[in-house]
């Protein structure tokens, strides 16, 4: 077996807390349980078990350190009867075996001051089961499960209630707060599917999503609309009412104002909240002429498109 520090990281000098914190890290990321199908982490998990048997114990790193024993704990000098050493129908401590049919893995932790159950009573969430030194399981919990519910602009910026409906058919309640962004997710704890372990379960994923509004459309925080103008009104300039969240608001239009032209109306969108500034309201001006026509406008216009043309889409080119 390869040098125990190089297995676990660290140097021949680290203190027992960082040994011990490298080995979680090591059995936490190749535990048999969290890697069923892959014999290269059961390897790497064993190698690793083996190491912290050498190092993790101050009495045998003690003695690896002065050359009396080996990387497997087996002692370098004929006679000598150390940790690790074989007896009659024994083997090395320290690697996984199999365990009964139908469980995971069992783990001979070995004897001295040496004790990995102890990590691995809190290194997953629900602890081990089983008693030391038998079989052990983690206790996963199940999946989480992905939702969707829709709720009007109105419920995303003052808060209220939706509902929305599990796999199973059953209709659970979802509490959404003020200002509340589309897109965004609310975490329902447990409501996911079963352990198969008798874990916890798994949590509901909800994403939000609001609805589309007779004028608002939400982007992020912010909100934009399209208000419609007179042609007189964006030749001359004016001044014209606009909706917004918190009432109507009086907006100046320069004279020369072109369709497409964009107003902003700074903390009109979304309210602030979570520590985010108010969202603010974007204005497109649309230019929109008399239903049925304008007659009295088409000499006039001929004469503008005779005297004063102009090509607005030149740079479409």
């Amino acid at each position: 077996m390869r040098d125990p520090y190089q297995i676990l990281g660290v140097a021949k000098d680290a203190s027992a807390a960082d040994i011990k914190k490298a080995f979680r890290k090591l059995a936490k990321k190749y535990h048999p349980d969290q890697n069923p199908d892959d014999p290269k982490a059961q390897e790497h998990f064993s190698e690793a078990n083996s190491a912290y048997e050498i190092v993790g114990d101050e009495k045998k790193r003690a003695q690896f350190d002065r050359g009396e024993i080996d990387a497997e704990g087996k002692p370098r000098h004929p006679g000598y009867e150390g940790f690790g050493a074989r007896g009659p129908g024994g083997g090395a401590r320290g690697g996984p075996r199999p365990g009964p049919a139908g469980s995971h893995f069992e783990y001979n932790f070995g004897g001295g001051g040496f004790d990995a159950a102890d990590i691995f009573a809190d290194l997953f969430s629900g602890g081990a089961r089983g008693a030391r030194g038998g079989g052990q399981q983690m206790r996963e919990p199940g999946g989480d499960i992905a939702l969707e519910t829709r709720v009007s602009l109105g419920t995303a910026i003052h808060g209220g209630k939706a509902r929305v409906l599990m796999p199973n058919g059953k209709t659970l309640e979802v509490t959404v707060p003020p200002a509340f962004e589309d897109g965004k997710q609310i975490r329902l704890r447990g409501q996911g599917q079963p352990s198969a372990s008798g874990g916890p379960n798994g949590d509901a994923m909800v994403t939000v999503r609001i609805d589309k509004h007779a004028h608002f459309r939400v982007e992020g925080r912010d909100l934009r609309m399209d208000l419609p103008i007179t042609l007189y009104e964006a030749v001359l300039g004016a001044q014209v009412e606009a909706p917004t969240l918190h009432g109507k608001v009086e907006l100046t239009l320069p004279p020369g104002s072109n369709s497409g032209r964009t107003l902003r109306l700074r903390g009109k969108g979304l309210p602030a909240a979570g520590g985010q500034p108010a969202g603010d309201l974007l204005v497109t001006l649309r230019i929109v002429l008399p239903e049925g026509g304008a007659p009295d406008l088409e000499e006039p216009m001929r004469r503008w498109r005779a005297d004063k043309p102009y090509n607005p889409r030149a740079d479409l080119k």
